[in-house]
């Protein structure tokens, strides 16, 4: 395909997930109809649709509509490429601009601050409220794609191995600061599922934000840990790299837990998987690592910032409280309980621990700390708390 091409396909596949079809669909569904597409075509594509969609307020302002072709004139134009060469109406591009489109002229430092920023207004309020004057550096990072972060299982090799396998199969990777067993690939990472290293549970995928959050943690090295809400249990698995302490992974749709299994045998660790939880379960660990707004990880899941509503903030929000305090009843004498979010959202984290100390007198805060999108990996917030 010509790169006239992929902008074409771009645009109809934008089209049709602006008419509300997800884009996960909107792309298996393009990539069946038009199996002629090779697999850089694919990738190419799917780079302009993604970043098209964390970008959608700005390039829809500078490409002068929110449509499949106003964000790809807007995307095109604040990257300087040759429009009129890639919309000339040929055979398979773009129809040539039209007058207005050839006039229009928007500086992106004229656009409105919600707007650079790529986020709704309400939603851009509530950044500045929590992040001050790093809202905008914020924002400008969950505006450009994530990079590809790997856990070394420290169970099976170190940090250097692990990198050493992966050149074997012409992957590369480089440590990365938040955490020592974080790497950040720099070549190749679609070979990274049909590597050795991959295959034989060297590496896992997991953001470096998320495995300093573990790092972060204090994993006790005996009796009972519990990873409340699991997901698909990467913070059961790097904690049990860590410990010989009994693991258990739990999560209210028990669905998401399907791959842990196998995952868990390629690592060489045991975690207990338990769709209930008793009562009088007690561990020295508990995590919760709660439903959020994922305001941290917008660059990976950019259409959750466009489907966001103020009444969907304040239920999750509402059923964060409600886990935390169910939670803080199954750790045991001494233990820690740990609360945590992929969100930048002060109402999701601080205030939601300040909060819950303010009912639960005796409770008191251990230590907590917050990871912006700007140290490389996605935004988290763990807070540690423990009984008085």
């Amino acid at each position: 395909m010509t790169p006239a091409a992929r902008v074409q396909s771009a645009i109809e596949i934008l089209d049709v997930i602006l008419d509300g079809r997800p884009t996960e669909q909107a792309l298996i569904r393009w990539a069946r109809g038009n199996r002629y597409a090779g697999s850089k075509d694919r990738a190419a594509i799917r780079d302009h649709v993604y970043d098209a969609i964390r970008c959608r307020r700005s390039y829809a302002a500078i490409g002068g509509e929110c449509s499949g072709r106003g964000l790809m004139i807007g995307a095109l134009r604040m990257a300087g490429a040759d429009i009129p060469a890639l919309f000339s109406g040929a055979k398979y591009a773009p129809e040539a601009l039209s007058a207005d489109e050839q006039a229009r002229s928007i500086p992106e430092t004229d656009l409105p601050p919600a707007v650079r920023a790529d986020l709704p207004d309400w939603i851009w309020q509530r950044f500045q409220d929590s992040l001050g004057d790093e809202a905008q550096k914020t924002a400008q990072v969950l505006r450009k794609r994530a990079n590809v972060f790997l856990r070394v299982n420290s169970r099976k090799a170190r940090a250097e191995d692990a990198i050493a396998a992966l050149a074997k199969d012409g992957i590369g990777a480089k440590n990365h600061p938040l955490s020592p067993t974080a790497l950040e690939l720099t070549s190749n990472q679609r070979k990274l599922a049909q590597s050795s290293a991959f295959q034989s549970g060297l590496v896992e995928i997991q953001d470096a934000a998320s495995q300093a959050l573990c790092d972060f943690l204090a994993v006790p090295q005996t009796g009972r840990i519990l990873d409340y809400c699991a997901g698909g249990g990467g913070k059961s698995l790097a904690i049990a790299a860590k410990t010989n302490a009994k693991i258990t992974a739990h999560d209210a749709n028990p669905g998401r837990m399907a791959d842990l299994p196998n995952r868990m045998k390629k690592a060489g660790v045991y975690v207990d998987i338990k769709e209930q939880i008793r009562p009088k379960d007690r561990f020295e660990l508990v995590l919760c690592d709660v439903p959020c707004s994922g305001s941290g990880s917008w660059r990976r899941d950019p259409e959750g910032k466009w489907k966001l509503t103020l009444e969907m903030l304040a239920e999750t929000i509402a059923t964060q409280a409600q886990i935390l305090a169910h939670c803080s009843k199954l750790v045991a004498t001494g233990g820690e309980l740990a609360y945590a979010t992929c969100s930048v959202l002060a109402e999701e984290n601080h205030d939601q621990i300040a909060s819950f100390l303010a009912k639960h007198r005796n409770w008191r805060l251990i230590a907590d700390r917050r990871f912006l999108p700007d140290e490389g990996g996605d935004g988290f917030y763990v807070a540690r708390l423990t009984r008085v």
